[in-house]
């Protein structure tokens, strides 16, 4: 959904960038995505918490779409707000 709405906000907003931030090392190359360095070590069982922590380390803003306040969405949510990033919630 959300690499949907930047690929059309990309024809009227040329200037915008975005990338894919893989969790687990792609078979087969795929356009407009990294795989975060370090990566390749970590049991797959942890790839994904350990992927979206590289995210908001690095994010200047955090976009979410939270209805509950439970689930991993909600948890990376949570670090985010404590670690004192922009915190845009689309839900609300």
């Amino acid at each position: 959904m959300a690499y949907k709405a930047l690929k059309e906000l990309q024809y009227c907003y040329p200037h915008i960038k975005f990338y894919i931030v893989l969790a687990y090392y792609p078979s087969i190359a795929i356009e407009d995505s990294i795989y975060p360095e370090g990566l390749e070590t970590v049991p797959k069982r942890f790839c994904i918490d350990k992927r979206n922590r590289w995210m908001l380390k690095r994010a200047d803003y955090v976009v979410v779409y939270i209805q509950r306040n439970v689930g991993g969405a909600a948890k990376y949510w949570d670090v985010a707000v404590k670690s004192g990033k922009n915190v845009i919630n689309l839900c609300k």
